[in-house]
């Protein structure tokens, strides 16, 4: 008997709910607005509803799932049988590509009953104008960025060569000077040689990583020339790049008989320190391979951080100590610094490690 009083009592909540879950009787849940163009602004849609309900019906709130969408909804009481609406206006400005946002309707009725409207659709992007495109302005050159960064480049044989657009944004032919200040590694060229006015055209950098001789993130500087006026006559850029060693793919068997650099520990916390102080760790470098593993070099995140390894070379099975030490001196709050280890490990050429901590000022 309790069982089936349970089950009548599930089915009348249930019948209940559906029945005042239509109390708000909206003519469509889901409107799709299809494909917009951003340049057009906002898009607005209004959902109407029917008032179901034997009660006046007030809409207490409407809350969207996104500050892209702005709702609007009927303020005055809806008496039974009358009608209202719900508007949804959505604001595509830096919003290319497809969207899919909700409305959360709570109302006056007894029930509390929440519904939930969506919009949806696919903006297609405002075309962008060359100063947005290409912001940076030397001269009456335009570029996209202030530097170019080249990403990784490698200390094999061939060098890494990349290209970005330029645009000449006045009204006369730009020539570019033969002469390039830049270091030897790298060659710089320009195309066309002759840039028409309000057109695009392209630099091309090739970097030597092998000529370089450094590893990790490297900068450089170099300066070109035009036919502009002598105040705009010379540009400048940063070239950046994190240099690589170049090692060829190896299978699982040649890489056993590699050299194998292996940290057991990686991230050191030296806890609380006084600014001044300096915090040391030392970090065990191992080599599990079966040929000699040579250290290049060590680079710091920071000045305030620098390595001290006691050898280069480590023997097969054979290990050496590496001391990392931070300097706290005009340093405050969390502090996290890192030391990249480059080595001759064919998989794993690039390791790193890290010191951190909090520095207290008194």
């Amino acid at each position: 008997m309790r069982n089936i009083i349970f089950i009548l009592g599930v089915l009348f909540s249930f019948t209940t709910y559906s029945q005042q879950s239509e109390l708000i009787q909206f003519e469509e849940t889901i409107h799709d607005f299809g494909t917009v163009k951003e340049e057009e602004g906002a898009i607005v849609y209004e959902f109407k509803f029917i008032n179901n309900s034997k009660d006046t019906l007030k809409v207490l709130n409407v809350k969207a799932s996104c500050g892209c969408t702005t709702p609007g909804w009927s303020r005055e009481a809806i008496a039974p049988g009358e009608s209202g609406y719900v508007k949804a206006q959505y604001n595509p400005r830096n919003r290319p590509g497809a969207f899919n946002k909700s409305l959360t309707i709570t109302t006056n009725l007894p029930t509390k009953a929440v519904k939930r409207l969506y919009i949806k659709g696919v903006v297609t992007p405002r075309p962008k104008t060359i100063e947005e495109e290409m912001p940076v302005l030397l001269g009456a050159i335009r570029l996209r960025y202030a530097s170019i960064n080249l990403g990784t480049v490698y200390t094999s044989e061939k060098p890494t060569i990349k290209s970005f657009e330029i645009y000449n944004d006045s009204d006369s032919i730009i020539t570019f000077d033969s002469k390039i200040d830049k270091p030897d590694y790298l060659i710089v060229s320009f195309e066309p040689n002759s840039l028409p006015p309000k057109s695009k055209g392209k630099i091309t950098i090739s970097y030597d990583g092998k000529s370089r001789n450094d590893y990790g993130f490297v900068t450089d500087n170099i300066a070109f020339y035009t036919n502009e006026n002598e105040e705009f006559k010379r540009k400048s850029l940063t070239v950046y790049a994190t240099i690589q060693e170049y090692f060829a793919p190896v299978s699982a068997e040649e890489y056993n008989n590699s050299p194998n650099l292996r940290l057991d520990e990686v991230i050191y916390d030296f806890g609380k320190i006084k600014q001044g102080e300096k915090a040391s760790h030392v970090y065990v470098l191992k080599n599990t391979g079966k040929k000699e593993l040579n250290i290049r070099t060590t680079k710091s995140t920071c000045s305030c951080t620098t390595a001290k390894l006691k050898k280069n070379t480590i023997k097969p099975g054979g290990s050496t100590e590496m001391e990392v030490i931070f300097n706290s001196t005009g340093r405050r709050g969390n502090q996290q610094k890192s030391i990249t280890i480059f080595s001759d490990d064919p998989r794993k050429s690039m390791q790193r490690v890290t010191i951190k901590g909090i520095v207290e000022v008194e």
